[in-house]
């Protein structure tokens, strides 16, 4: 195997007839989808002449175009990078500054966001995929190259924010795609027989490198859904018949809550995987109750982010565990001193392994600081029990993980400071029965100043994701600080403990 593309090309060659991707009435057999890859690979190559290294970015729901830029990326030795549809314009700015992207694929929704970010950026290329892409597919050559991308060759890069705030590209090889495939193979015992139902967006490592992408080692078959919605969604899995389905607690639950939920026919389902925060006993049962295995998997984008799973025999025995470490790639608990935990101790979970990723883009002190001796520090707390199995207790750091996504402080933070009426601000996390997780701005008024609820969240607009505003406002007269000024969080995070947003 040169490249990922050639998982492409061999499943065609064994099984060319064979469903691999759909959206709705859009289908491609694994011929038609090697066809396609390598159309797209002559595009960059010989029509836009991207060279290696290039980050081609896609700025655009869950669409067929994602899986196809993937392998045609790698088969070109080119780099992709999905961002974040919900981000706000100064957000993705940024980002692209600073991965400086070669050209910007954009689906037409989001084509008013891209005008302004070129206008911001000259030299950046767009293509809107409703208006551009056609014609350039077109003047791309219909046969197969030998690939010029190898399995040492950088293939993905995804931004995900700091504890500062500040955006952080993650860049992974071709071949830490390739081991994270065959850790989410093993761990979910995936087939040719297997059918993905793809809901989480797939910018996200998540949703893109659990299921989707090693789906296409496996030989298996993928839907997507544009996004997510649980009423379409429950009906996807009457109509499609997925064996396999993942998804962030927020969503699962909204598909236990929905009213059709009890009549809809999940026998299709051989497991259902979840993870990235916690989640409630009472959430996995649910699906346990229907006959669904509901196993967890834990990881990060760092790590592709396939690293610790529950193996679905041990779905029910083992509830609320994160499972064991995946095939390739090895865990350890250490103590702040990084000293090796013994027994069912907590410390901070490292992982090393060939799925992990291979810097923080033009970050290379931080990537030095990410590792310990080659074990990556991923700043989560947990435990192994007697018998092997990992549970995630909590976040060494203060990030706040509401819906499956990571909202950083600092971020909101930022915004806060602005504000002059403000004397002091801080942000925590507040449970929230519905995202697990909701920010909240924790702030003291100056002297005189008059500022409510309402106001104060609508300075967010346009500068700040939605999902990544607070969901509240708590007024104090101080916040708590410790002798040297430092502002206790878990003090707040104590008085917010109960009937969170």
């Amino acid at each position: 195997m040169k490249s990922l593309g050639d998982w492409i090309r061999h499943n065609a060659e064994w099984a060319g007839e064979r469903l691999a991707l759909d959206l709705g009435e859009e289908r491609y057999t694994y011929r038609q989808l090697d066809r396609a890859v390598a159309l797209r690979r002559n595009l960059l190559v010989q029509v836009l002449e991207a060279e290696p290294g290039d980050r081609i970015a896609f700025l655009g729901f869950n669409a067929c175009e994602v899986p196809l830029l993937l392998f045609a990326c790698a088969r070109a030795g080119c780099v992709f990078m999905p961002l974040n549809n919900r981000l706000a314009v100064p957000e993705l700015l940024a980002i692209v500054a600073h991965s400086e992207v070669r050209y910007l694929c954009v689906e037409g929704e989001f084509a008013a966001v891209a005008a302004e970010i070129q206008e911001a950026l000259p030299t950046l290329q767009c293509l809107n995929m409703d208006t551009d892409y056609p014609g350039l597919l077109a003047r791309a050559e219909k046969r197969d190259y030998d690939d010029r991308g190898t399995l040492d060759d950088p293939a993905l890069l995804i931004y995900t924010s700091g504890t500062t705030g500040q955006p952080k590209g993650v860049l992974h090889t071709q071949r830490a795609l390739f081991y994270n495939a065959l850790n989410a193979i093993h761990a979910q015992e995936m087939s040719a027989c297997d059918h993905v139902l793809s809901v989480l967006p797939l910018f996200h490592s998540g949703g893109l490198n659990i299921q989707t992408s090693p789906a296409f080692y496996a030989g298996a078959r993928v839907s997507l859904l544009r996004r997510f919605d649980a009423g379409e969604t429950l009906r996807a899995m009457e109509t499609l018949r997925p064996t396999l389905f993942l998804a962030v607690p927020a969503v699962i639950q909204a598909l236990v809550d929905h009213p059709r939920w009890m009549d809809t026919d999940l026998s299709c389902l051989r497991m259902v995987g979840t993870g990235s925060s916690t989640v409630p006993d009472a959430l996995l049962n649910a699906w346990h109750d229907r006959g669904v295995p509901a196993t967890q998997i834990y990881g990060l984008t760092e790590s592709a982010p396939t690293a610790i799973c529950l193996p679905i025999a041990d779905a029910h025995a083992k509830l609320g565990s994160a499972g064991k470490p995946a095939m390739h790639c090895e865990a350890r608990i250490v103590d702040d001193d990084g000293r090796i935990v013994e027994g069912s101790e907590p410390g901070e979970i490292q992982l090393r392994g060939p799925n992990l990723f291979t810097a923080y883009f033009k970050e290379p002190e931080l990537t030095a600081s990410a590792f310990d001796g080659g074990w990556f520090r991923t700043g989560d707390i947990g435990h192994r029990d007697a018998d092997g199995f990992y549970t995630i207790d909590d976040r060494k750091k203060d990030v706040i993980i509401s819906g499956g996504e990571n909202i950083y402080p600092a971020e909101i933070e930022s915004i806060l400071a602005d504000m002059p009426e403000l004397a002091e601000y801080a942000v925590v996390g507040a449970p929230s029965k519905r995202w697990g997780q909701a920010p909240v701005a924790c702030i003291v008024l100056r002297e005189g100043a008059s500022l409510d609820e309402r106001q104060l969240l609508a300075r967010f607009n346009g500068l700040l994701a939605r999902y990544k505003h607070p969901r509240s406002v708590l007024f104090l007269p101080a916040l708590p600080r410790n002798a040297m000024g430092k502002v206790l969080k878990y003090k707040l995070r104590e008085q917010l403990s109960e009937g969170g947003p």
